[in-house]
């Protein structure tokens, strides 16, 4: 559940979100500035948001702290889970279509929530 009052960083605040059960939500990176600074230079994100963008690899240069990695499948089916990947890394999911990247510790729950509003077969 994101935290009240969390405070959002300013460049993810313009872009388009949509909120999961549990008080989840997932903030899309649509263009390429937003797809380029990623989370670089953030603190942190607000407990209970995710970043996703649409990539079969990430870099966490820049980053400060650490984040688990949901990588999704075309059909939004979650293929593959990376925890706890720490800032300097490189990771590739070549079965994804997109990534979600969120808190270290968060990803069991966005996953449970992607799972759930998973569009029926």
């Amino acid at each position: 559940m994101r935290a009240p009052g969390a405070v959002e960083p300013r460049r993810l605040a313009r872009l388009p979100r949509r909120e999961l059960d549990g008080g989840l939500l997932i903030v899309t990176a649509t263009d390429w500035r937003a797809r380029l600074l990623g989370l670089a230079g953030l603190r942190r994100l607000p407990a209970g948001t995710g970043l996703e963008l649409a990539v079969a690899s990430i870099h966490t240069v820049g980053l400060r702290f650490g984040i688990d990695l949901i990588w999704r499948a075309v059909d939004g089916a979650v293929v593959r889970v990376d925890a706890d990947v720490a800032p300097g890394r490189v990771r590739i999911c070549s079965a994804a279509r997109s990534v979600v990247e969120v808190n270290a510790g968060e990803a069991d729950r966005f996953v449970d929530a992607l799972t759930a509003a998973a569009p029926p077969d």
